[in-house]
């Protein structure tokens, strides 16, 4: 819930101007991409355990910081700091995920993350909503840090620990440079693309809803509904498809559809004419890309890897993500002012016909290796 609600505290409560309440949010965006490559590279030498719940506890706590801030620079430092603390728990969780799932079972395990996910976020932006209008911003940071605690309470009676001579096998293992992400050549291409999907699908959130507002004249509750309707379908649809597709194996099969998806759904916008039903359909169409690409995309970032270097893969995957979410807002909204909204949609439309030929030729490459292996 802080980060859908603190651009809005910085504006309504602190009386910010949006240019000002930007630059503090392009703080966090920063501060991702940086904590989920120390989260990786801390987890290769730590454990995935020590990670989590450091993050979880430090991260809540930076959130009381923000009560009595008003200074935008000490509040673009807090920002940054509890992104960079916060995040650092992905490739932690990542590396769990691997952990203690099976190759066989690996996409089921990293569809049940997301399903919780989904599920938080529907939760999230409905509470913290309700928690700014009655209750005030201030109690969303004291909230939000509670339920922090929370998760590091479940943590730590629950996750199983690594042994003493596990940690030092670790330590031991990752100091060899062979199996190193930054030498692979193979997943460097695929974390680009990762990255390029991501900037994509997030138009999403960041230009489409604009599109809906100021060309199709949709007010804020629909445009809402429809933004549900993605985090619905997900929890809907994803675990039982994945479920059904799992014994298949053929991970960038369906990546490729994924991706795919995306130029069809950005077309049904196009000849859609801003009427409900198709606007409602391109949510479907989307949603269906996000449910098709992304669980097998971290199944092969989770499946790539030596187990010394768990970590590292990680962390590049959730900063490829990391990225995106930076670089989507800016160039789709900037396409869209300069251009038009139609331009913006040709551009993503041909971007994703090459994001989805770079992936088909990834995929050759692997199963090339893998028949070779």
């Amino acid at each position: 819930m802080i980060l859908l609600f603190t651009s809005l505290y910085l504006t309504r409560d602190l009386g910010f101007s949006f240019k000002t309440a930007g630059l503090i949010m392009s703080c966090y965006g920063i501060g991702s991409v940086l904590g989920s490559f120390f989260g990786g590279w801390l987890t290769d030498r730590r454990d995935h355990f020590s990670i989590m719940f450091f993050s979880l506890i430090v991260s809540g706590s930076i959130l009381f910081l923000l009560i009595p801030a008003k200074d935008p620079f000490l509040i673009a430092g807090i920002i940054f700091s509890y992104a960079l603390v916060s995040d650092m728990f992905r490739p932690a969780n990542s590396t769990a995920i691997a952990t203690y799932s099976t190759p066989e079972n690996r996409t089921r395990s990293v569809s049940l993350v997301r399903l919780a996910v989904n599920l938080g976020f529907s939760v999230g932006p409905a509470a913290g909503g309700f928690i700014a209008l009655y209750l005030g911003y201030h109690w969303l940071f004291v909230l939000d840090a509670l339920t922090s605690y929370g998760a590091a309470i479940l943590l730590y009676f629950y996750l199983p620990r690594q042994s003493h001579e596990e940690k030092q096998k670790i330590k031991t293992q990752v100091r060899t440079v062979e199996s190193s992400a930054y030498r692979d050549k193979i997943y460097l291409v695929f974390i680009l693309l990762v990255a390029l999907y991501g900037a994509s699908f997030f138009q999403l959130f960041a230009s489409v809803p604009q599109y809906f507002s100021k060309i199709c004249h949709y007010s804020e509750d629909s445009i809402g509904l429809l933004l549900a309707l993605n985090g619905f379908l997900v929890v809907l649809i994803e675990m039982p498809l994945i479920a059904a597709l799992e014994s298949t194996k053929k991970s960038f099969r369906y990546i490729i559809y994924g991706v795919l998806c995306l130029p069809v759904a950005f077309l049904i916008l196009q000849f859609g004419k801003c009427f409900v039903v198709w606007s409602a359909f391109y949510t479907l169409v989307i949603t269906l890309s996000e449910i098709l690409a992304m669980p097998y995309m971290m199944n092969f970032a989770l499946s790539r890897p030596k187990k010394e270097r768990q970590g590292e893969y990680s962390a590049l995957y959730a900063i490829a993500f990391g990225i995106s979410t930076i670089i989507a807002p800016s160039l789709g909204l900037f396409l869209a002012d300069r251009y038009g909204f139609e331009i913006m949609f040709d551009f993503f439309i041909f971007t994703s016909g090459f994001i989805a030929l770079g992936f088909l030729l990834i995929g050759n490459i692997v199963k090339k290796e893998t028949q070779v292996d």
